[in-house]
């Protein structure tokens, strides 16, 4: 009986010294923001048994619909939400709460063969909008140019029309791709081709090339003296409970942010 009673007392004293995680969770949107959830979901699952996280992209415009209309908990984005998603929301009941969790910085990247290592932000919206089309213009080879662009469902694409090409059209030919990944993957293998990305997905495979002078990094972001800057976002509906604010809270965490700056990206510190 003793035996017993200590049996139920250890297990009420683990009970409140351990939290359950005995939920589950769906964070859905951005993919530039993708590897920071996935990477800190795969870290938090391993540390704390019974979690269940479920990451995936689709874009910023996607998670912060899912987020809307009830079918995922966290909307991860690379851009401010738009006040009519904020009104749809409105309308759905929902009370949508913002957490910045990194900073970024959008990267024009060319192929490394490429002899142009800097652009000015008027020279890439012309690039972008077709006043330009062969890189002799701009000082590099008699090529033509061959203009990737990310789809309208991307946070990036929304961030990079407003911070560089003052909300024209990109041209008509550019070759829209549904991921950061996508991008880097094409610029890497297209010698006359440029794109733009996060921060996180630049490699030895493709090159940066400076705006305005300044060269992508933690320093230039923080700043502020990299001109294309944004933070990186998490939504929930209302201020983040349970599961939700324990995963968000991590990523704030000094090992979250760590995380973050593996990744590639810039923390908040």
């Amino acid at each position: 009986m003793k035996l017993a009673k200590l049996i139920t007392l250890g297990t009420m004293i683990l009970g409140i010294a351990l939290p359950c995680y005995a939920e589950k969770i769906v964070v859905e949107g951005s993919t530039t923001v993708l590897p920071i959830a996935q990477k800190a979901a795969e870290v938090f699952m391993n540390n704390n048994a019974g979690a269940d996280i479920s990451v995936r992209g689709g874009g910023s415009g996607v998670g912060i619909a899912s987020l809307i209309d009830g079918t995922c908990d966290i909307a991860d984005s690379s851009r401010p939400i738009k006040d009519t998603e904020l009104d749809k929301a409105v309308t759905n009941g929902r009370t949508i709460k913002a957490t910045v969790i990194a900073m970024d910085g959008i990267c024009v990247i060319v192929h490394p063969s490429n002899g142009v290592n800097a652009l000015s932000k008027k020279q890439i919206k012309s690039i972008f909008t077709g006043a330009i089309s062969n890189w002799n213009q701009v000082g590099g080879p008699d090529e033509k140019i061959v203009v990737l662009s990310r789809d309208s469902s991307s946070g990036t694409f929304e961030a990079f029309g407003a911070l560089v090409l003052d909300g024209a059209k990109v041209r008509s030919d550019a070759l829209m791709q549904a991921s950061n990944q996508a991008i880097a993957s094409t610029v890497a293998q297209t010698s006359g081709a440029i794109g733009y990305v996060g921060l996180g997905y630049v490699t030895s495979a493709v090159k940066a090339v400076d705006v305005d002078g300044v060269k992508a990094s933690k320093e230039t972001v923080l700043t502020n003296k990299y001109p294309v800057g944004r933070p990186l976002f998490m939504y929930t509906n209302g201020a983040p409970q349970d599961l939700a604010k324990q995963f968000i809270d991590y990523i704030l965490s000094p090992e979250g942010q760590k995380l973050v700056e593996e990744e590639g990206f810039v923390g908040l510190k």
